[in-house]
């Protein structure tokens, strides 16, 4: 069902995801939902610590419901403007390369346990510039079981999500 451009689906899934990903911050709001992703504002409107867009791979992917999920994040008062996080959704095998895949370009990620990121900025604006006219994109990695894995998300929404979270935190 849709009401207003929204999938209301959409909107279950960014109230879920938002306690799993939050920070003790004492404000939290809902910017918006652009169909699979939400834009999220923490901390007072009118100096916001961290907005984000964000989403999970659909719930009909094997991966779904393991707690993965693909965020883009603007931090104002570090003067951040759209850094990549991702959460994996199984462990992975020491030393095993992180790959984020987007078309016919892949991103080689860094990695901490379940967390990976970009090397720098330039390969955020990259990557937020691959998301920006993709249609999906994967992360693969290795899992510590040794078998290979994949999560994978739809990027419908990701640019509207992304800048709605960059205008809700402007840099200070």
């Amino acid at each position: 069902m849709r009401r207003q451009g929204l999938e209301i689906p959409a909107l279950a899934l960014c109230a879920a995801l938002l306690p799993s990903v939050a920070t003790a911050a004492t404000d939290r709001a809902a910017i918006a939902i652009f169909r699979e992703w939400g834009a999220f504002r923490e901390g007072p409107e009118t100096a916001p610590a961290r907005c984000y867009a964000i989403a999970e791979p659909p719930p009909n992917s094997a991966n779904a419901g393991r707690g993965a999920f693909a965020s883009v994040a603007s931090w104002p008062a570090k003067r951040i403007r759209t850094q990549i996080a991702i959460r994996l959704s199984h462990p992975i095998r020491a030393g095993a390369a992180v790959t984020l895949s987007i078309g016919d370009a892949a991103f080689p990620l860094m990695v901490r346990g379940q967390e990976a990121w970009a090397h720098d900025r330039h390969q955020d604006a990259a990557i937020v510039a691959a998301m920006r006219s993709g249609s999906s994109m994967s992360v693969s990695a290795v899992g510590a079981n040794g078998n290979p894995f994949a999560d994978a998300y739809r990027l419908r929404g990701a640019a509207s999500a992304i800048d709605a979270a960059a205008l809700a935190c402007p840099l200070r």
